[in-house]
């Protein structure tokens, strides 16, 4: 088992940035892969990023440039940066753990069993 818990989530206005952090603990060998999902009211849970075995890290399109994932592992966190903000970002944001067995699939929320409570994202424009 894998505990993971966010913080970090707020309001922003537009233009504005946020850093989430995952708390990680448990079995985290279990798990080869984390990443981070939102899910937005009446949307499905879409991947945000995800960092894989051997550090490869993976985005969406819609976050590149401006969101940095990253992994403290002498503090078992996972964060994400995200910068210049929009209304399109507001969501629940979800910390994930999983163990994955083609990149390919690294931003499939399906391939994770492991997740979050979730940390709220509001962006005002």
């Amino acid at each position: 088992q894998v505990q993971l818990v966010e913080s970090g989530g707020g309001s922003v206005q537009a233009g504005g940035s946020l850093r989430l952090s995952c708390a990680v603990s448990g079995d985290t060998d279990s798990s080869n892969s984390m990443g981070w999902f939102r899910q937005a009211p009446g949307k499905e849970r879409e991947a945000v990023a995800a960092i894989y075995t051997g550090g490869s890290i993976y985005y969406a399109d819609s976050v590149k440039g401006r969101f940095t994932v990253s992994l403290d592992s002498a503090k078992n966190t996972l964060n994400l940066q995200m910068n210049s903000l929009n209304p399109e970002d507001a969501a629940m944001y979800y910390c994930a753990a999983g163990l994955i067995f083609d990149d390919d699939y690294v931003l499939e929320p399906d391939g994770y069993n492991f997740w979050g409570q979730g940390t709220q994202v509001t962006v005002s424009s």
